[in-house]
């Protein structure tokens, strides 16, 4: 049988709002010209992100009943602890209340100035946390990560010279750990292989540097290696998983996303010392260390979660759901980065508007026309998320790729949700050279995307 049918019922629905172009066009001036400035009632489709916004399942719905609200020592953490540890495998599991919770605590904990953490490719709260505690991220993908038609299976991959390069140079007094993010988010959610993932661990032990995984997305990179490395065919996702960990010293998660979960995160390690400090930090901030800012009902969710995102029933439908729309759209002759991830399809926004310069920043104006022709939401991950002045002579560095992120929730929408989406990108790729050019009216330092302002460029 060739149609994807979602493995699920659907038991409750959510109604969503109609709007007209007209309205679209007047609600997103009003917003700054900023998706993410748009009240989630005036979205018809919203792909901003995947993180926190899947639907749980009904073993998560009743887990949440089975929440332990104790201060202290609560069951549920205990069952919380027990999942993760069964996948991940480190010494010290850690809640907190979402994945950049994670990142700053460990950063806090680990990162001073003048210290370097390379990695496949930062994403942008990763960066900033990283910043934050005045290191650099030095993002050293492989170099077919930075060619959106190249069609190798394992574009996330880090660039395992140039780490050796980083790592002799450097010093291991200056690089507290390496991270990989898996898949590679910012790199168009590409996954990571095995083989380059044992490959970084020989370096890291080399040099005695600690490996840390990113792995907000590790049972899609998991499925991945299933179907794309050789040996890895007749394993488990979990068993996948499994070994992935085994290769690093500890973990951060975004629960949002590879867990179901609508808020959560872990840190994972394996380092008495490095969860002695991260404790000490995350009393200050999120709350006591078994809880970590969340309630019981919400580590019961997140252990059960944990576990059902490893279903290859499921994992077989989200990566070919995903395909489903990259090959419709690449059909339609819309420009992409490919091979497809599994949480999002990547519009290229530099091609598909190639009438605009950088400095009009062509994908966040895809990002605002996409909505106002459609009600859909996307995210870039480009000029505007990466870009930025170099404060030795003011001129702007852009990155690589200069994306639009489509971003799935995960059990939220259907097939006739995607054939819109693939029909509105359709249409509004025809009419390209229409969408006009945005600027800044205001620009953060930090993290700009979440709540800049553009305004139209008239001349």
């Amino acid at each position: 049988m060739k149609t994807i049918i979602e493995p699920f019922r659907i038991k409750v629905v959510e109604p969503i709002r109609m709007t007209t172009q007209d309205e679209r066009r007047e609600l997103i001036s009003k917003a700054g010209y900023n998706p993410f400035r748009l009240r989630a009632e005036h979205v018809l489709i919203d792909l901003l992100t995947d993180s926190g916004t899947g639907a749980m399942s009904t073993h998560q719905w009743a887990g949440v009943m089975e929440g332990d609200e104790s201060y202290a020592g609560a069951k549920s953490f205990f069952r919380f602890d027990a999942a993760v540890r069964g996948i991940f495998g480190h010494t010290h599991v850690i809640p907190t209340h979402q994945g950049r919770a994670s990142e700053r605590l460990l950063c806090r904990a680990v990162v001073k100035a003048g210290d370097v953490i390379p990695g496949n490719t930062h994403f942008d709260t990763t960066r900033a946390n990283i910043e934050d505690a005045r290191g650099e991220a030095l993002d050293i993908p492989v170099p077919e990560a930075r060619d959106p038609e190249d069609l190798s299976p394992f574009k996330g991959n880090i660039d395992l010279d140039r780490l050796h390069h980083v790592l002799a140079t450097v010093g291991r007094e200056r690089v507290p750990f390496v991270l990989i993010t898996v898949t590679n988010n910012s790199g168009g959610g590409q996954p990571v292989s095995m083989a380059n993932l044992r490959a970084t661990r020989e370096l890291c032990d080399h040099y005695e540097v600690p490996l840390v995984l990113d792995a907000a997305r590790f049972a899609e990179n998991a499925y991945f290696i299933k179907l794309r490395e050789e040996g890895y065919a007749d394993k488990t996702p979990r068993e996948i998983a499994r070994e992935m960990f085994s290769y690093s010293d500890g973990a951060l998660m975004s629960m949002k996303k590879d867990a179901f979960g609508n808020i959560g995160g872990v840190v994972s390690i394996n380092s008495d010392a490095w969860a002695e400090k991260v404790r000490t930090l995350l009393i200050l901030t999120e709350g006591f260390v078994t809880y970590g800012g969340l309630a019981g009902r919400d580590l019961e969710a997140l252990a059960i979660g944990i576990d059902e995102i490893l279903d290859e029933d499921y994992l077989k439908y989200r990566i070919a759901s995903t395909a489903y729309v990259g090959a419709h759209l690449h059909a339609c002759g819309v420009p992409l980065l490919r091979p497809f991830g599994g949480h999002a399809i990547y519009l290229n926004g530099r091609r598909f508007c190639e009438h605009l310069t950088d400095e009009q920043l062509p994908g966040w104006s895809l990002s605002a026309a996409l909505y106002e022709h459609t009600g859909v939401r996307a995210c870039e991950i480009g000029n505007v998320m990466f870009g930025r002045p170099d404060p030795a002579d003011g001129k702007w560095r852009w990155p690589a790729l200069d994306l639009v992120r489509l971003a799935i929730p995960r059990r939220v929408y259907t097939q006739s949700h995607m054939d819109y989406v693939i029909e509105g990108i359709d249409e509004l790729h025809r009419k390209r050279k229409r969408i006009p050019g945005l600027r800044f009216t205001h620009r953060p330092a930090v993290l700009p995307h979440f709540t800049a302002t553009f305004e139209p460029i008239t001349r």
